[in-house]
Order: structure tokens, then C-alpha cells, then sequence
């Protein structure tokens, strides 16, 4: 029979012991926990929160760590008929100030009564708790009630399944409700993609991410099966792990940003993949963020040789509002990029490829085809639906739309109408699939033209010195200038030396005008760690100029400055660069 619910799923997997979630520790230690207990022990928790006070479809938050005690937490909260408010642990922030004033924004946002962290961040949250001021506090599992009544609060299919932030790229983030038929749906559908049973993945996303706990936790789930994680301060310290873990039980997929990738070629070395096979990841997908072309093409070259195919990296994309995926690449086939003409994108938002003239032209990836009963369409600022080639408004439709933001009918008026929904992403449809160009408030805006920010990024991120991953590219008019400048936020790699980091923002004019003829009007080079990204770890454009202009950005070998008048944000300044 199967499942309506995320509480009827637990109760399923619980009847197949031999599956269940393997967590890999900093010294790839493994402990196992099979799905009949992880629904044991939170049929306790659900029974303690109940006899807390804690209500029927009232909000409860956790923030903890990877590990069992997440998930003791999580299906819990479902179990008491209550609904889960996964949020990050403060240890991704060195700003601390920063993260106890967006949690606790966050905690208000979503009516949180409760929350419950592991017994090593209760302390560290007070601040965070003292702000937000939920009506049950801060608790710790082991510190709950005792009660002897384990029974669940059974669940409806319309009921909120929980609530997840919306990653604020671009903005504040907002609650997004989603109901236990949204969920199912969308692990139906990604589940539909490999439908044989031979299947096991790794993960180390974050499990306050869509990603992490809808894309890879809950299809295992569903299967049901096992999957591995490993923490994601494991992967960034160490990336080899995450390879290492894939060839040791012979998973088939894995799903990671684009900056994962990235991270791996660059930084992996040999002598860290002895005996390592990766013939059996099947399924790479590439998501959450802008999938460069360059970066596939080197990780396919850097880790052919462990066995690793190309055509298992695939392109996909989606958000928090459509509970993940939108759409998905072909998962038997290479990727596709095409290269479009960069002056038809720019001066008339035409998808024209650039056949004659490779040089003339911008690569894009295809990120694929609506996941099964989804919709997607482009369309104008008037909302009439523009025709292939077309840039636009990206609007998608299907089972997995969220309910709308909790508590914020303002918001969810702008974003869903007649069912579909707003992305706030731009797009075309090139031979029925989906090309993105970027998010709407993104744009470089240069003389009138249209800029990808992402094509300006791609064009220094090989440079000596600079981080993978990690530039910004933002348009700017200043107080009284006669027109738009274009800024470049790059972070220096760890462990550049000097002399490199003193040509970086030259080479990266050069780099861009190459790539683009465009002139960067100046290039400010910060410390590694210092441009601000969302809780899954995308880079905030917006955000970054803010902070540059009120002073609040750490430039590389320098203290924080005081607030820049807007007149005077151009002075020159240490490791700046001028166009």
C-alpha cells in the first residue's frame, strides 16, 4: 500500500532492518542505525513532546549537527503531529552576531514553540533563544519529559509535512510550507528516475538543506534503503572522504553543488584516492547553485583515471518553493552546453547559437527536462508566454509547489498564481530543455545590456590565487556617475603567496575582458572565507556589495573600514584593481 505521509514512510522502512543511515565521523569511522530504530526512539521523542505541551501542527525547530540525534529529533516532531523547522547550527558562521540575528528572525518567521539542539549547542544558541523567545525554549532531547505513551498523533496528506527556509540569495530568507503531499510527490519523482532497487548513495550536505534532506535522506526513505553521510565540515576540510566513502560501498549516487566539484579537482590529490573506484557512481548530480561547464570538464578529466564516467554528471535544477527539483538532465548521457551569441542575449534577451563565431559566444548548460508532473514555461514581464529561444521569467507548476510562506500572504500572492509558480529565475528553452541565465535580481546591467554575473565569475575562477567558486560580479551606480560600474569581489585562495595576490586584480581584468570585452571597474580582492553566502552556501551578490559599501567586508591583508560615502566608493585602496 503505499504511503501518504512522511510518517507513513518511517513506519514502512521500519519493517526492513537491514536498511536504515550509516554516518561516517572525521576519521571515517562508520556507525549504522536502521530505519526500526530511528522510528523507535522517536516514537519516544514524539510521545515527550506531547507530554511538553507541544500541539498538533505547531512549529517545532532543530538545529543540530549530522548525526543520529537529527533524526531522533525530525521524525519526533512528525510523530507528535507536529511540524519539523530544520535550521543550520551556528558552527557555519565565524560572524556570530550575523547567525543569532537571522535565526532568530528565522525562529519568529516560522512561530517556532520549541527547539531542540544537541546538548553541545544549547549554550551556544542562547543568544540566538534569548531574541527569538519561543514559548517552550531551548531543550535537548535526553532532557525532555519521560512518557510512557509512545502512540503517534496520525497525520493527514493536506497537513504541513515542515518548513524550510528559502536559501535568500537575493533576499531575506522566508518560510516555505510545504504539506506531506508536496514531500511524497517530489521523492516519488526523483525516486522514478532509477527504478531499479540496486541503488545506494552518499551525501554530505547539510541536512537543514533541501538537498540534503529531501534529494538524498528521504528517497532512501522511500526505497526503502541505506544511505551514508558524512558531516559537511567533514567534506570541506577533507573532500577525498566523500570520494572515498563512494568507492568503499560502492554507491551509485551522490548530489553536491557546483562548487563541490570544483573544490574536488582542485584540491584532491593523488595519494588520498589509493584503491579508490568510482565505476560505480552512476548518478552525479550538479545542483543548487550555477553548474559551470569548465567545472564539469575537469572533474570528468581529473578522476577519469579512478574510473569515474562522465556521463554520470547531471545538470539539475530546482528550489526550496518547489520543494527541490524542477528539472533534471538526461542521467544516460554527457551533459549538453551550447554556446549562445553573447550580443543577441544582451541587447535582445534572444538565445541565438553562436555556430559561426565560438568565440562571440557564452556557454551554457542545459539543466533538463520537467521532473515527471511538472510544468515549466518563460514568460515576459507582461506574464505572456514567450517561445523557445526567448529569455524570461522561469514559472514552473506540478504536485510539488509549496502551500505558499508561512504566515506571509503578501509574498506568496507575488510568487504563486493559478498554481504556478514564480522561480525568480531567469531562462529560454532551447530544444524543449531549460537553460538558466540567472536570477532576476542578479542581472549586470552594463550601458543599457543585459550581463550573466555567472559568465563574468567563470572567467576567473582558473586564475593562480583566486578561490573556485568564489567570486561575486555585481552592477552599481553610484551618486552622481554618469552611468552603471561593474565590481568584482574575488576571495584569494588559501595559501597564495604574496606576489600572486598582488596581481590578482589585474589578471582578473585581463581574464574578463578575454572572456567577455568587458572592463571590470574595479576588482577588490578579500580573504579567503569572507563573501557572504546563503545557509547552503551560495554566494549572496547583493549582500556582498552592502557589506563592501558600508565597510563591513574584510578586503585581503587589511582591516575593516569604516562605512564608504557612495560618491567615494571607487578610491583606491589595498589589492584593489581599476578599469
Amino acid at each position: 500500500m503505499p504511503a501518504d505521509t512522511l510518517n507513513q514512510l518511517l513506519e514502512r522502512a521500519s519493517g526492513f532492518p537491514e536498511t536504515g543511515l550509516r554516518f561516517l565521523d572525521r576519521r571515517e569511522r562508520e556507525s549504522w542505525a536502521s530505519w526500526y530504530e530511528i522510528h523507535r526512539r522517536a516514537a519516544a521523542a514524539g510521545g515527550s513532546l506531547r507530554a511538553l505541551g507541544v500541539g498538533a501542527g505547531e512549529r517545532v525547530a532543530l538545529i543540530y549537527p549530522t548525526g543520529l540525534d537529527f533524526f531522533h529529533a525530525f521524525f519526533g516532531i512528525l510523530l507528535a503531529g507536529a511540524v519539523p523547522v530544520p535550521l543550520y547550527p551556528p558552527a557555519r558562521f565565524g560572524r556570530r552576531d550575523e547567525y543569532h540575528n537571522r535565526t532568530a528572525a528565522m525562529l519568529r518567521a516560522a512561530g517556532a514553540r520549541l527547539v531542540l539542539t544537541s546538548r553541545h549547542l544549547e549554550r551556544l544558541l542562547a543568544e540566538t533563544i534569548a531574541a527569538a523567545r519561543p514559548d517552550l525554549g531551548c531543550r535537548v532531547l535526553d532532557g525532555l519529559p519521560a512518557c510512557e505513551d509512545g502512540g503517534e498523533v496520525a497525520v493527514e496528506p493536506s497537513d504541513l509535512a515542515l518548513v524550510q527556509f528559502s536559501s535568500g540569495t537575493t533576499v531575506d530568507p522566508k518560510p516555505v510550507a510545504l504539506s506531506h503531499r508536496a514531500v511524497l510527490s517530489q521523492i516519488q519523482a526523483l525516486n522514478s528516475f532509477w527504478p531499479d532497487d540496486d541503488h545506494s548513495g552518499v551525501s554530505w550536505l547539510p541536512l537543514y538543506h533541501d538537498m540534503g534532506l529531501i534529494g538524498c535522506v528521504f528517497p532512501a526513505l522511500e526505497r526503502p534503503g541505506t544511505l551514508t553521510l558524512i558531516g559537511p565540515e567533514v567534506f570541506a576540510s577533507r573532500p577525498a572522504v566523500w570520494l572515498r566513502a563512494l568507492s568503499r560501498y560502492r554507491a551509485t549516487i551522490s548530489v553536491a553543488p557546483n562548487f563541490a566539484y570544483g573544490l574536488c579537482a582542485d584540491r584532491i590529490r593523488d595519494e588520498e584516492l589509493d584503491g579508490v573506484d568510482l565505476g560505480e557512481w552512476r548518478i552525479a548530480l550538479n545542483g543548487a547553485e550555477p553548474v559551470a561547464p569548465s567545472v564539469l570538464r575537469a572533474f570528468q578529466r581529473r578522476f577519469a583515471r579512478w574510473g569515474f564516467r562522465p556521463q554520470a554528471l547531471t545538470p539539475v535544477y530546482g528550489l526550496s518553493e518547489a520543494t527541490l527539483a524542477v528539472t533534471f538532465s538526461s542521467i544516460e548521457d554527457d551533459f549538453r552546453g551550447e554556446r549562445f551569441d553573447r550580443e543577441a542575449l544582451a541587447r535582445e534577451g534572444l538565445a541565438r547559437l553562436a555556430n559561426g563565431n565560438p568565440e562571440a559566444g557564452v556557454e551554457l548548460v542545459s539543466v533538463g527536462r520537467p521532473v515527471p508532473g511538472t510544468e515549466i514555461r518563460i514568460t515576459g514581464e507582461d506574464g505572456e508566454t514567450l517561445p523557445p529561444q526567448r529569455v524570461g521569467r522561469v514559472l514552473a507548476r506540478g504536485p510539488s509547489i509549496m502551500d505558499g510562506y508561512l504566515g506571509r500572504p503578501d509574498l506568496t500572492a507575488a510568487a504563486l498564481r493559478d498554481g504556478w509558480l514564480d522561480t525568480g529565475d531567469l531562462g529560454f528553452v532551447h530544444d524543449g530543455e531549460l537553460f538558466l541565465t540567472s536570477r532576476r535580481k542578479d542581472v549586470v546591467i552594463l550601458r543599457g545590456r543585459n550581463y550573466l554575473p555567472a559568465e563574468i565569475e567563470q572567467a576567473v575562477e582558473d586564475l593562480d590565487g583566486a578561490g573556485k567558486g568564489a567570486a561575486v560580479a555585481v552592477s552599481w551606480l553610484p551618486e552622481g556617475a554618469p552611468g552603471e560600474r561593474l565590481m568584482l569581489f574575488v576571495e584569494l585562495e588559501r595559501g597564495t603567496p604574496s606576489d600572486a595576490a598582488e596581481g590578482l586584480p589585474s589578471a582578473c581584468s585581463r581574464a574578463v575582458l578575454a572572456a567577455i570585452g568587458l572592463l571590470p571597474d574595479e576588482v577588490v580582492v578579500v580573504d579567503p572565507g569572507t563573501l557572504p553566502r546563503t545557509s547552503s552556501g551560495k554566494l549572496r551578490r547583493r549582500e556582498t556589495l552592502r557589506r563592501h559599501l558600508a565597510g563591513e567586508l574584510r578586503e585581503e591583508g587589511s582591516a575593516p573600514k569604516g562605512p564608504q560615502h557612495p560618491a567615494q566608493g571607487f578610491n583606491p585602496v589595498l589589492r584593489k584593481g581599476h578599469g
